[in-house]
């Protein structure tokens, strides 16, 4: 006969069973933030892309740094003011290191440096710029807010390479303009293309400041 010691310990299958599915209970919820958290993780939205329009350079100009608003020795006092920054990151949310952000928009006249708008855009703008991004995946231009120009709203066109890849082509425009409802490829976007594509330009001391995130398939 069993001691009432070994009666007090001793396991029966059922109680075997049960003590099993919760050490496995306990275990499983030990490991699950890891395993679930990433599971779970979402793929950030790429940059919704447009197209290039007709006055990308068909030379590069010989000044085509960061700031758009010296072209060489010239100063181009017209239009306002505004730095243009943000970053490039992928779907994963990691800085695209290396990759260059063009720029290239029309002057406060409303023209190119392309020999299809006549070559009447202003010497001093430079017009084009262009920078390659850090770890950290920052890029910044100095330029001015975008003038409209006939059947289209302000905007400026930006494109994204890595290397020997196109990894974007796309515009960007300024939350609130007025032309923003009456341009047509503004007016293609869904809600969530337009929140991407669309910034405020707001005062920033003697300038304006505009914050635009990259997002790209790298």
């Amino acid at each position: 006969m069993p001691s009432p010691l070994d009666a007090r310990h001793a396991c029966t299958p059922g109680k075997r069973r049960t003590l099993l599915v919760t050490g496995a209970a306990v275990l499983a919820a030990t490991m699950a933030p890891i395993g679930f958290g990433q599971a779970q993780a979402r793929p950030l939205q790429p940059t919704p892309s447009q197209t290039e329009g007709p006055f990308y350079p068909v030379a590069l100009p010989a000044d085509s740094d960061f700031d758009l608003l010296r072209n060489g020795n010239a100063p181009y006092p017209r239009g306002q003011p505004a730095w243009v920054e943000g970053t490039v990151r992928d779907t994963a949310g990691r800085p695209v290191s290396g990759a260059v952000v063009e720029i290239w928009q029309c002057d406060q006249a409303g023209h190119y440096h392309h020999p299809g708008d006549g070559g009447r855009a202003d010497p001093a703008f430079q017009g084009f710029g262009r920078v390659t991004v850090g770890r950290d995946g920052g890029y910044r231009f100095r330029t001015l807010r975008p003038a409209p120009y006939s059947g289209r709203t302000p905007h400026i066109h930006v494109k994204v390479r890595l290397e020997r890849r196109e990894l974007l082509t796309t515009q960007l425009y300024v939350a609130g303009d007025p032309g923003n409802e009456r341009d047509f490829l503004w007016r293609q976007l869904n809600a969530q293309g337009r929140a991407a594509l669309t910034v405020p330009f707001a005062p920033d001391t003697d300038s304006l400041r505009a914050r635009f995130a990259i997002i790209v398939q790298a």
